[in-house]
């Protein structure tokens, strides 16, 4: 089985995708134009989001291990595109540089201390480039150029998701099931969902349905990028092909 992407990759592809996302910022017809998977937020607001976000895991990991996320103060937004683009650029700069200083084993505080990934600047690296992918793919959609995430990006996605935000993080109040992921590049995961610890493990590479002393009450098949799209909300599990309880997945990933 491969490993997640290196340290230097994931800060890589995080100017990768903050590069693409200015672009769709600065091919929109106005900030003010609403966010179709994101109806709530004009462009603007999905900037200013993103912003909030790299300040905020930028002083958590410079402040290092610690008992609570660091405080940081209220931006002001400015609204003029070319400073728009500026102050997002910078956010993701300090964040970069925050990271590097930090290194991918250093420890801090996280929201997910109950998960299967770890407590440190790496673990964050790697949700923050999730974060930046999928407000990527957000504002592509907006100006009407929607581009998938890379295999790359995408695989590392599934796992991070899995490990991260669904191994042990919220409880599950229904009996326990097992469900299985495959992606279309070949790699595929399980995950036990229970009341007392849910937890995620890689299949062997090509494994397929059925395999193994426990069968899965519902697998579901996609590219990388169209699960990652499904469990943040961008497209429903009907895009999907299943096997099993549909419902299971409605009700995990809702």
């Amino acid at each position: 089985m491969e490993n997640t992407l290196e340290f230097a990759d994931l800060l890589r592809l995080m100017q990768e995708r903050s590069i693409a996302f200015q672009a769709a910022v600065a091919a929109a017809p106005s900030l003010d134009v609403q966010v179709p998977t994101c109806p709530e937020w004009t462009l603007l607001d999905l900037v200013h989001h993103l912003v909030e976000g790299r300040r905020k895991w930028t002083a958590i990991v410079a402040a290092g291990p610690a008992d609570g996320a660091a405080i940081v103060s209220a931006p002001v937004v400015p609204r003029e595109r070319e400073a728009v683009l500026n102050w997002f650029a910078a956010s993701v700069q300090e964040q970069l540089d925050a990271l590097r200083d930090a290194g991918p084993d250093r420890g801090c505080w996280t929201w997910w201390g109950d998960s299967q990934s770890p407590q440190t600047s790496g673990a964050v690296a790697r949700d923050q480039l999730q974060q930046l992918g999928v407000h990527t793919y957000d504002a592509q959609v907006t100006v009407g150029a929607p581009q998938p995430l890379s295999s790359e990006l995408a695989l590392d996605g599934v796992d991070e998701f899995l490990t991260t935000r669904c191994a042990g993080t919220e409880p599950w109040p229904h009996e326990p099931v097992v469900v299985d992921y495959h992606t279309t590049e070949g790699r595929s995961w399980r995950l036990w969902v229970s009341d007392g610890r849910t937890r995620t493990a890689r299949l062997p590479d090509g494994a397929t349905a059925g395999e193994g002393p426990e069968k899965a009450d519902v697998a579901v098949w996609g590219t990388a990028n169209e699960l990652v799209l499904f469990f943040y909300g961008r497209i429903q599990s009907e895009s999907l092909r299943t096997e099993g309880d549909r419902g299971i997945l409605d009700r995990l990933h809702g």
